[in-house]
């Protein structure tokens, strides 16, 4: 295209040369709408030449409406204006191109008349609304976010007073956007952090965004948050910083993890000296009483293997403790036979203390069973029950081991390293006490405690090693058949 402007013979005098350089596109009509007149930039608007003396109300190939309904051009804004012998004013459309591109537009059909009034024709202006579309879209889209944000986004000005607030910063502090907007932010500000806000303010107006920081908010109701916040300047169209947006991270959860694994790493560390503790007396008595460097190696193993099963139910628990039912078992099963043994009691959480004391019990049990006991012959039953009695605060635990038509058992050793822990470092890890006998049907455990010395909730004393090393001494534990 190379024609920059056409006019017709009969069009009315206009300053063409200034209209053909205007960057707005521009096109007249006569009275019966027939284009007289356009400019380059209604040219480049339509994407094609319209034909004048021709083409009538328009110079756009295809019209919609803001709707995509159809737009005939007899029914354009220019055409209502003509007939109506009237201006047209805020009446958007939608421009189709030849190529198939849709522009959405703002007219301004002006009717024109001559001297005497009579209609001659009318002018109109196409206001390309592109930009507007994409910067009202790009501002729904932010809105969108901004509402959608699982953060909370606030606004305020250089003076500290609440502009906006989303969704999220009502959720988070329990203010509504009518009972935050117009308060100052320094609502959700305790006290002792009211420093926070003039230095916040001061670098704001420097243009200085804010690094990301935790700090503690208050909300409605007068409870604290922990939150990470994020401030940067908020700038007008002609570059003033005007405000600052306020971006705040409740981190509640996050400050409750690092409490917790701080907590657990604790725990840990508390109980893996307790079990150095065990483990060393364990060796140091063991030895003693081994024969030979074999069997010291074995029985040291097998130990120190209970404490490992003991050990992985924690873990696997989180540290928080573990049943009576997952203790046994796990003592039990590396011996076999454990489906000769029956377990029945109300359902109980041990604590790791309790978890790891009776689970060395338990191993002792097992291991002198497996040698002297039901687990060692063909036959035989062995029954672990527990129970629950007494008032609340007072409750007791009783737990009995039995072993029922197993080899007959002659006598019990009591000074061995099993019967010390039975009697003795089991019982007293838990303010209990422990009583080991036997009759011709085999052996008898039974352990009884305080509740809440065994109960998951309850936090366990540090096992004092040289109470520990008194405890066992002794023999081996050894049943005589």
């Amino acid at each position: 295209m190379t024609q920059v402007t056409k006019t017709s013979s009969s069009t009315f005098d206009l300053p063409h040369q200034i209209l053909d350089n205007l960057p707005v596109a521009i096109y007249t009509t006569d009275t019966e709408g027939k284009i007289t007149y356009f400019n380059r930039a209604a040219a480049d608007f339509a994407g094609r030449e319209p034909e004048l003396g021709k083409d009538q109300w328009c110079v756009t190939h295809k019209l919609f409406t803001t709707d995509g309904e159809v737009l005939p051009h007899d029914q354009c804004p220019m055409a209502v204006a003509l007939k109506e012998n009237r201006p047209v004013r805020n009446q958007s459309a939608i421009s189709q191109r030849p190529d198939g591109t849709r522009v959405p537009f703002l007219p301004y059909p002006t009717p024109l008349h001559d001297e005497q009034g009579r209609l001659v024709g009318a002018v109109n202006m196409l206001f390309d609304l592109t930009d507007r579309h994409h910067a009202d879209e790009a501002r729904h889209h932010l809105s969108a976010i901004v509402e959608s944000s699982f953060d909370a986004i606030v606004s305020k000005d250089l003076n500290g007073v609440i502009r906006s607030w989303n969704s999220a910063a009502q959720r988070l502090f329990g203010y509504t956007a009518d009972e935050a907007i117009g308060r100052s932010v320094t609502m959700l500000i305790p006290d002792d952090h009211l420093d926070e806000e003039p230095r916040i303010l001061e670098r704001i107006r420097k243009g200085e965004q804010v690094e990301t920081y935790e700090t503690i908010r208050r909300r409605k109701d007068g409870s604290l948050v922990p939150v990470s916040l994020t401030i940067s300047p908020v700038r007008n169209a002609v570059g003033q910083i005007v405000g600052a947006s306020k971006i705040a991270r409740d981190i509640s959860v996050a400050k409750e993890n690092e409490y917790r694994i701080r907590m657990l790493m604790r725990e840990v560390n508390h109980r893996v000296k307790n079990q150095y503790s065990v483990i060393i007396s364990m060796i140091r008595e063991t030895s003693k009483r081994s024969s030979t460097p074999a069997q010291f190696e074995r029985q040291v193993r097998e130990r120190i293997m209970a404490l490992s099963l003991s050990h992985d139910l924690l873990v696997s628990g989180d540290w928080k403790g573990a049943t009576i039912f997952e203790l046994l078992l796990a003592q039990a099963k590396p011996f076999g036979n454990e489906e000769r043994i029956s377990m029945s009691g109300p359902s109980l959480t041990l604590s790791p203390n309790a978890v790891q004391y009776l689970g060395i019990a338990f191993h002792e049990l097992a291991t002198n069973s497996a040698k002297y006991g039901v687990l060692s012959a063909a036959e035989g039953t062995i029954t672990v029950q527990w129970k629950v009695t007494g008032l609340v605060g007072q409750k007791q635990f009783q737990l009995i081991w039995k072993e029922r038509d197993g080899p007959e058992v002659q006598t019990i050793g009591h000074g061995g390293f099993g019967s010390v822990v039975l009697r003795r470092v089991a019982p007293a890890a838990v303010s209990g006490t422990g009583v080991l006998e036997h009759d011709s049907h085999g052996v008898t455990w039974t352990l009884q405690a305080p509740l809440t010395q065994l109960e998951a909730s309850v936090d366990s004393e540090h096992v004092d090693q040289r109470a520990l090393d008194q405890v066992m001494s002794g023999h081996e534990f050894g049943i005589v058949p």
